[in-house]
């Protein structure tokens, strides 16, 4: 609306105030007395009415309240706290490796005293492990009896020679109360069998069996043991050629006396008897009752490998 109209309007309406007011007073006086104006009466009633026109036309006249802006609230953000770095531990495995690096091996590998390539030492060395190693059997003796902790004992013992006799009354204490491990490769378990390596074979909880004359498979009686797949699978003895011709090795049963598992033998049915690979003493041994030469080398070298970490590993857990 123009500002022009808001003025005519305001005259109008004090127009006809003025009119209404007159005409009240008029209609209020008696026949007898003529009214009287009062002037001030009038004079505020007009001033009030004006007041309240202008204060109309003011709020006319205003500028449209613009509704309130809410402001959202402030948001302090808390500074993030970096979670600190992941150390990555060390494996079981990667203990493992590192313990078997600084074990003190010693080693008997009697095929370097006849025409025959070693396939012991080259095992160890392909591991990585720095092995006390011998092929003469007077030195072997000196070893055991110096006062050495060993984490392992190795006896190869395969070109016709025997280590029997005091040798085993020095090694077995060191099996049973020093908790060694001991890997032991011999043909002639029918030999010495009555003799002092007795108290080997009975706290393992195996005995000689029969002989075997022939050199022929051998079968894995459990297939999923580690022996057969760590950290080497894939490999058979099935295969041969039969170095040695004068037998195959010698079978041997269990007896029930320790904790003895016939890993691999003659028959693949045959769990109990005609064994050729067992472990025994908590696992901390290996007695195999063939020779090595009469199988091919990368098997019997993968087979070597996994005794190794085998008797090691149940080592290391006995002696933390």
């Amino acid at each position: 609306m123009s500002r022009l109209n808001r003025s005519t309007i305001i005259s109008l309406v004090l127009i006809v105030l003025v009119i209404t007011l007159a005409c009240s007073i008029d209609m209020g006086q008696t026949a007898s007395a003529p009214p009287t104006l009062d002037a001030t009466k009038m004079a505020l009633e007009i001033q009030g009415t004006s007041v309240a026109l202008q204060q109309t036309q003011a709020a006319l006249n205003a500028p449209p309240v613009q509704p309130a802006v809410t402001q959202p609230p402030v948001v302090v953000e808390e500074p993030t706290t970096q979670p600190p770095p992941t150390v990555q531990q060390p494996t079981a495995t990667q203990d493992l490796q590192a313990r078997m690096k600084t074990a003190k091996i010693l080693v008997y590998e009697d095929s370097m005293a006849v025409p025959l390539v070693p396939w012991v030492k080259p095992t160890l060395d392909m591991m990585g492990l720095n092995p006390t190693y011998t092929a003469d059997i007077g030195i072997l003796m000196n070893h055991l009896n110096s006062g050495t902790k060993w984490d392992l004992i190795i006896i190869a013992s395969e070109a016709r020679g025997d280590v029997q006799g005091e040798f085993w009354d020095v090694i077995v204490p060191k099996v049973i109360n020093d908790k060694t491990a001991l890997i032991v490769e011999m043909w002639y378990l029918s030999n010495t069998h009555v003799g002092r390596i007795a108290q080997l074979t009975s706290k393992c909880g195996i005995r000689f069996w029969r002989v075997r004359s022939e050199v022929e498979s051998i079968y894995t009686l459990k297939p999923d043991h580690p022996v057969f797949n760590t950290p080497n699978s894939g490999f058979s003895l099935t295969g041969y050629w039969g170095y040695w011709e004068d037998k195959g090795g010698d079978y041997v049963n269990v007896t029930g006396t320790g904790d003895a598992e016939l890993l691999a033998g003659g028959f693949p049915s045959r769990t109990s008897e005609y064994g050729l690979i067992t472990t025994c003493i908590e696992g901390r041994v290996i007695i195999q009752t063939f020779s090595d030469h009469d199988y091919h080398q990368e098997d019997i070298q993968a087979l070597w490998e996994n005794y190794i970490t085998w008797v090691l590993t149940n080592h290391f857990a006995a002696v933390p």
